[in-house]
């Protein structure tokens, strides 16, 4: 399964956020939750913008570390300026 699975359920278990909570603060059934960590469907792009403001409101690390995981080095800083003298 994709990414985004993985990185959920790293993040869940890392930060202690149950599967529970997470399905409680997105008003969602917990089910669903448990088919993303048991990678058995992977979340939406919608849900996934979801997932990152609901673990925001449980946890703003476990928000930003699950987007690092999700996105990887896809953004990176941007590269310092260079003079042209």
């Amino acid at each position: 399964m994709g990414r985004a699975s993985q990185a959920l359920k790293q993040v869940l278990e890392q930060f202690g956020i149950s599967q529970n909570k997470l399905a409680v603060t997105l008003g969602i059934d917990r089910s669903a939750v448990f088919k993303w960590v048991h990678e058995q469907r992977d979340p939406s792009g919608e849900a996934i913008a979801e997932i990152t403001r609901a673990l925001n409101q449980l946890n703003p690390a476990a928000a930003r570390a699950f987007m690092q995981q999700y996105l990887g080095n896809l953004i990176s800083p941007e590269p310092p300026d260079s003079e042209d003298g």
